[in-house]
């Protein structure tokens, strides 16, 4: 590996994981189809995201309680309980691993060319869900079918966590900071079920982008909460980012059909 492929990918990584610290969302999601377009395996593109993400994610958790963009914990007289946010993390969380297996399963049987596609396709609904702005009431039902999907959706293609439980979360009627902040720690243990389960079943040949891409990302895990905290407009933020989702989900599909 050359070192302006060596610094493209650090660069790649730094750039998705501070948006995706920063917002919730993108990491994967971006970072997936540009490194499937530049030419990696799918297969070694989705576990190295993974353990890069997990990483990243784990860092970026404590840095957004440290900035109390998420509170853990709430007081009940003189008592303390879990807040609303941890009770989403574990939710989430743990639905998540469940279909993190059995997605990775599925993942290492489907034709790399419709892999592709699915990435894709599904690159392109994230962009689509971001520019809604309709509003539902709170349930904890959405919360767990927000879990699965993009759980099943982290594993088969590296990318669509973020923007499914970030975006579902705040159409559901959760706070913007916290919905991001609960994402990133739900994604830590859901990135390693699904890493390690990909190990075991297809090994990995290359662990060069795994190492790149961690370091660009540890960089930027530790930048993007302090951003988070500082945001004023995050319907704009959400709105361009919403554009450039759909743009990148649409460019990935004409590219792999023709």
């Amino acid at each position: 590996m050359s070192l302006e492929h060596i610094v493209l990918i650090l660069l790649l990584a730094f750039v998705c994981e501070l948006i995706d610290s920063s917002l919730g969302m993108l990491y994967g999601t971006i970072l997936s189809p540009v490194l499937i377009i530049v030419g990696y395996d799918p297969l070694i593109v989705v576990p190295s995201i993974l353990l890069s993400q997990a990483a990243s994610s784990l860092l970026a958790s404590f840095r957004h309680k440290q900035f109390k963009n998420i509170e853990l914990y709430e007081k009940k007289g003189e008592k303390k309980k879990l807040s609303q946010d941890s009770k989403v993390i574990i939710l989430i969380g743990l639905s998540g691993i469940v279909t993190t297996i059995i997605a990775a399963f599925i993942a290492v049987s489907i034709p790399k060319q419709a892999l592709k596609i699915y990435i894709g396709a599904l690159v392109l609904v994230m962009g689509v869900i971001l520019l809604i702005k309709t509003k539902y009431k709170f349930s904890w039902n959405k919360i767990f079918v927000v879990g699965v999907i993009s759980a099943f959706n982290k594993a088969i293609s590296g990318g669509g966590f973020g923007p499914v439980v970030t975006t579902g979360q705040i159409i559901s009627g959760r706070p913007v900071k916290k919905s991001i902040a609960s994402t990133l720690f739900a994604e830590f243990p859901i990135c390693i079920a699904g890493f390690i389960t990909y190990l075991i079943l297809n090994g990995l040949s290359d662990w060069n982008l795994v190492i790149y891409t961690s370091i660009g990302a540890l960089l930027a895990a530790y930048v993007g909460p302090y951003i988070t905290s500082r945001i004023k407009s995050e319907k704009k933020l959400i709105l361009a980012l919403g554009i450039i989702v759909t743009l990148l989900g649409i460019w990935t599909i004409l590219k792999t059909i023709l």
